[in-house]
């Protein structure tokens, strides 16, 4: 009997070990789970998209530069005198801001524009008394040229008349010298005939008068021809003397146009100078009125105290103007910059809104903006960093897919911003792995302007992180 409950206790203890070795059915499931939760992560590894993207941070700026903040400087050195706004007080463009004395000893006579306006009015007179004069004298000039155009041919006819008397004169001395001959050969015959008794001596006394008057007929003549010889040379003098006199008178009123002409050029400065400093003094007494160059509100006022001196460029006060063209100003590294471009897409937010952003799921992101690059600068800032600067995406916000920006009274400029510059999508399981190698995010060919690789092969452009 003993014998026999030992073997059954042996075969007791030997199935209690079989069911301690023996697998349980939750082990199974265990597994089964295990086995899913694999191959769902391995699919999600290949298939689920993941958006990479380029972080930065910067500031809100406004991007037109005619609409960013400006300071109001003083023009001219002076001392202030009175200010008509307030710090935060909103303004109008032209407003009236504050008001300048001036302290510049050439600008402090009150009277300096009334005493300018009468010396201009003094030597525009003169201006247009000289001008009168050389009008007079061009007038005299014009007739003296008519003048000398007439006397001239008539002194010229003169002259030829003349020339026309001693060829009568000379035709004269011919004929009295002919008359001479005639009367000579007369006589001489009258005294053969009286020697001979042929004729009487009054024949004889007759043709002696004819001799002797022909002789003085002779002599006349030839005085009359050397008077007309005498005439010839007195007019041709006098036809000389017509071109020289007028020459001459024309010379003088010539002399008198040219200073006439000297005067109204002379005149003509003082009056440009006189001009000159008209304007000057008018800008000036506008310089010492600062007025507002753009509708905005009044930051600050530097220079508070009413009598404080002011030199010219000194800042009185900074305006911001009313404006809603916002935009982001990110700041990436040089190990970033060549990934982005133009018109990349932005995710952004901003200081004082919350917000919830994956960087690779943007669409289920939670109170961020959403912006498209529009500037990249060409150089770094010295710090190899490079400026990006991010417009809303109004085709977006147009579409309704995106929210619009914050209105600029809650928007301020100057304000912290942080953004996520998306770049290509790419599988979970290779944006797991290219982070766990410390590689960059890809870019494709075609954004960097490369040409693609011959068909069959596959270029992706990485480089090294820094």
């Amino acid at each position: 009997m003993e014998i026999v409950e030992s073997r059954e206790d042996n075969a007791l203890v030997k199935y209690e070990s079989l069911e301690a070795v023996s697998s349980r059915d939750g082990y199974g499931i265990v597994a089964i789970l295990l086995f899913v939760i694999l191959i769902s992560m391995t699919l999600m590894l290949v298939y689920v998209p993941w958006q990479q993207s380029v972080s930065g941070a910067g500031r809100i700026i406004i991007f037109s530069p005619m609409e960013r903040p400006q300071n109001i400087e003083a023009q001219i050195p002076a001392r202030l005198r009175h200010w008509y706004v307030r710090d935060g007080q909103v303004v109008k463009r032209g407003e009236l801001i504050a008001e300048l004395s001036d302290l510049d000893p050439k600008f402090l006579d009150p009277e300096q524009t009334k005493r300018l306006k009468s010396q201009m009015q003094a030597l525009t007179a003169r201006r247009s008394a000289a001008e009168a004069r050389h009008g007079a004298l061009a007038k005299q000039l014009e007739s003296l040229k008519r003048s000398q155009n007439a006397a001239l041919p008539s002194a010229k006819e003169r002259a030829q008349q003349a020339k026309d008397r001693i060829w009568a004169a000379e035709q004269g001395v011919e004929a009295a010298r002919q008359n001479t001959l005639t009367t000579k050969l007369n006589l001489d015959r009258m005294k053969d005939l009286h020697e001979k008794g042929l004729r009487s001596k009054r024949d004889l006394e007759l043709a002696e008068l004819d001799q002797t008057r022909a002789l003085t007929d002779l002599e006349r003549s030839q005085a009359a021809l050397q008077v007309a010889k005498r005439d010839a040379t007195v007019a041709v003098l006098d036809q000389d003397k017509v071109a020289a006199d007028t020459d001459a008178a024309m010379s003088n009123i010539a002399a008198a146009m040219a200073a006439a002409q000297e005067t109204i050029e002379s005149t003509s400065s003082e009056i440009f100078k006189l001009d000159i400093d008209l304007q000057n003094v008018s800008a000036r007494l506008d310089q010492r009125k600062v007025y507002a160059p753009s509708s905005g509100k009044i930051v600050r006022l530097l220079k508070v105290g009413a009598g404080e001196t002011v030199d010219a460029g000194m800042v009185l006060a900074v305006i911001a103007p009313e404006t809603q063209d916002l935009a982001a100003e990110l700041i990436i590294s040089d190990n970033d910059a060549p990934l982005v471009a133009v018109g990349r897409p932005v995710r952004l937010q901003f200081a004082g809104w919350p917000a919830l952003q994956f960087s690779g799921w943007p669409s289920i992101a939670v109170g961020t903006f959403g912006g498209r690059i529009t500037v990249i600068d060409a150089i770094d800032d010295g710090r190899n960093n490079y400026r990006v600067i991010v417009k809303p995406d109004k085709e977006a916000i147009a579409k309704g897919k995106d929210e619009p920006w914050p209105d600029a009274r809650y928007l301020r400029p100057g304000a912290e911003v942080s953004g996520w510059i998306m770049l290509d999508t790419v599988s979970l399981g290779f944006e797991l792995w290219r982070q766990f190698n410390a590689f960059p995010p890809t870019v494709k060919p075609e954004e960097l302007g490369l040409h693609k690789e011959p068909q069959g092969e596959k270029t992706e452009i990485k480089r090294k992180s820094k």
